[in-house]
């Protein structure tokens, strides 16, 4: 009598998960996937932004340095680094597309004109030039990308006497999600060089 009932504790102590612990455990890990499954969908989306994200602050850098150019060679007087309607001012003001640089070297003002490729393209707006199958740049294969869903504003505000506030805003809109993103990017320029 004694031998049964020590293996019928035994078998007690060594029984397995009950249904409830099996199903508890099951929704906990699932919970979990969810979360990773989550993370994973905001990491491919910032992904596939990445590449018009970079264009937009190269956008911006652009002008930013095509203005501190034109004012350290003295091709610009620092009463014309402003908007145009204030004063001397000759940055066109609101939106507008991306043309490239006329006669004047600057980028932003009212003598922009259209853009050409690598390979001589001309483009209505300005261009991306990716080599083509050869993978040689500036051959006639070459993947050429206008930037029309690119808009970009240089709005610029006098600080004081010697010193303005250069904001250049690029507004774009991601191809194939279709929603649209805006980069900021502000600086001071000084009279003093």
């Amino acid at each position: 009598m004694k031998a049964s009932i020590l293996t019928n504790r035994q078998d007690s102590r060594e029984s397995g998960f009950s249904l409830i612990e099996v199903l508890i455990s099951m929704v906990v890990l699932t919970i979990g996937l969810m979360s990773v499954l989550a993370t994973l969908g905001v990491a491919m989306q910032a992904t596939q932004t990445s590449q018009e994200d970079m264009i937009a602050r190269q956008v911006a850098s652009e002008v930013m340095e095509s203005i501190f150019n034109a004012r350290d060679t003295s091709e610009l007087g620092f009463s014309a680094i402003n908007n145009v309607g204030t004063g001397s001012g000759i940055f066109v003001l609101g939106n507008s597309s991306l043309l490239c640089a006329g006669p004047d070297g600057i980028i932003g003002t009212a003598d922009d004109t259209t853009c050409t490729a690598a390979n001589g393209t001309v483009c209505a707006v300005e261009c991306l030039s990716e080599p083509g199958p050869d993978g040689i740049l500036g051959t006639a294969d070459d993947v050429i990308i206008p930037l029309t869903n690119y808009q970009r504003n240089i709005s610029i505000s006098t600080f004081n006497q010697t010193l303005q506030l250069v904001t250049v805003t690029v507004t774009y809109t991601v191809p194939n999600l279709g929603h649209t993103k805006t980069y900021s990017f502000s600086e001071y320029i000084s009279y003093y060089h």
